[in-house]
């Protein structure tokens, strides 16, 4: 299999939304996810009507201006009629102020961008405006389908905001006592996954990965928690399993692992599909819908101590899939599923973000 980049000339702008942002100095990895986000349709949308406005927490001007200068950089990257790349400086004054980690020019990590920038947006645009005082109700009684509904909704109760419809998640953590079986269960929200990546491989699959995440895994020693039953610190087995998908389902490649005094990179090639990822068989309630197609990746070359991020992205109005890399973009030919697949599968992704399709009937 191969494959042609085409170059999108400055004059040659074919759809709307294709548009280079500038590099303010060591800024890819913020390049990177704005390109991923403002390819996410639905969050898109809501600042394209300016649905965010009815949302924001108007007590103070400060307390709005992130999600403000978000919504006005999509708006300008989908709007504007020049194939000029977008200066995000006054979206990077915003995110610096609530993110202060962002003030300079360091090169940063882009999963740990993406995290903070969507927390500061859902602050911005909860629609709990006075949150609940925090009571602990024991749902352990409860069956664990009926646990989860009722912690997935003590966290709307504090956390209710379009982000949160779009991103968020419910984890399931099992713990089971190797002495008696007593089994008890944690559940969690997650804006993401931080997948392994298996070393030891020249490629591995994306559902290698989502199984060594969900794998059981065996506490004991220092790790062995206190069972409730037994009333003593026992050997257990731990293990994940997804509760609820969230709409849009971003996965993080672990590629940077920490050994002693210095971080190493894996450049271990992740293949995974671009159409119909099913992870049903990762979901606590198999009946789950589970299913996404990819729409965004953002990708990292180099090494940890210098290196590029980029994105390649479908874009939702043609359908067609484009790289960019800050002020430039490039579009992918031909666009059949079985051509594309090619070069997602020797891209060294960093993060991919997928978006749910609807349930099949029975």
């Amino acid at each position: 299999l191969t494959f042609r980049l085409l170059s999108v000339f400055q004059n040659s702008k074919s759809a709307q939304g294709l548009v280079g942002l500038r590099n303010l100095g060591n800024t890819c990895f913020m390049n990177s996810i704005l390109q991923c986000l403002s390819n996410t349709q639905s969050l898109r949308d809501y600042c394209l009507h300016n649905s965010h406005r009815r949302d924001l927490n108007n007590n103070n001007r400060t307390n709005t201006a992130l999600m403000e200068e978000f919504a006005k950089l999509i708006q300008t990257m989908w709007t504007s009629s020049s194939s000029e790349a977008v200066s995000p400086s006054e979206f990077k004054t915003q995110i610096q102020r609530y993110a202060p980690r962002f003030v300079g020019y360091n090169q940063q990590d882009a999963q740990e961008f993406l995290r903070f920038l969507l927390d500061g947006l859902h602050n911005e645009v909860n629609r709990v405006t006075v949150r609940p005082r925090g009571n602990m109700e024991d749902f352990d009684h409860l069956p664990d389908e009926e646990k989860g509904k009722k912690m997935w909704a003590k966290y709307l109760e504090r956390e209710d905001s379009k982000i949160v419809d779009l991103f968020v998640g419910q984890l399931k953590s099992s713990l089971t006592c190797s002495e008696c079986g007593y089994c008890s269960t944690v559940f969690d929200p997650f804006w993401d996954l931080s997948l392994p990546i298996a070393k030891g491989y020249g490629e591995v699959s994306l559902m290698d990965c989502m199984r060594l995440f969900t794998k059981e895994d065996v506490l004991d020693g220092d790790e062995k928690p206190t069972c409730y039953r037994c009333k003593a610190r026992r050997r257990c087995t731990k293990k994940f399993t997804v509760q609820k998908f969230p709409k849009i389902l971003v996965l993080h490649l672990k590629r940077f692992s920490e050994a002693r005094i210095r971080t190493s990179k894996l450049s271990t090639f992740v293949n995974f599909p671009m159409k119909d990822l099913d992870l049903r068989e990762f979901a606590s309630d198999r009946s789950s819908s589970a299913v996404y197609n990819l729409y965004a990746v953002s990708n990292h070359s180099g090494t940890t101590m210098g290196g590029h991020y980029t994105a390649y992205c479908c874009n939702p109005e043609n359908g067609e899939w484009y790289t960019y890399n800050d002020s430039r973009y490039l579009l992918y030919f031909p666009s059949s599923a079985v051509i594309f697949l090619y070069p997602i599968l020797h891209l060294l992704p960093h993060s991919c973000f997928f978006t749910s399709l609807p349930p099949t009937l029975p």
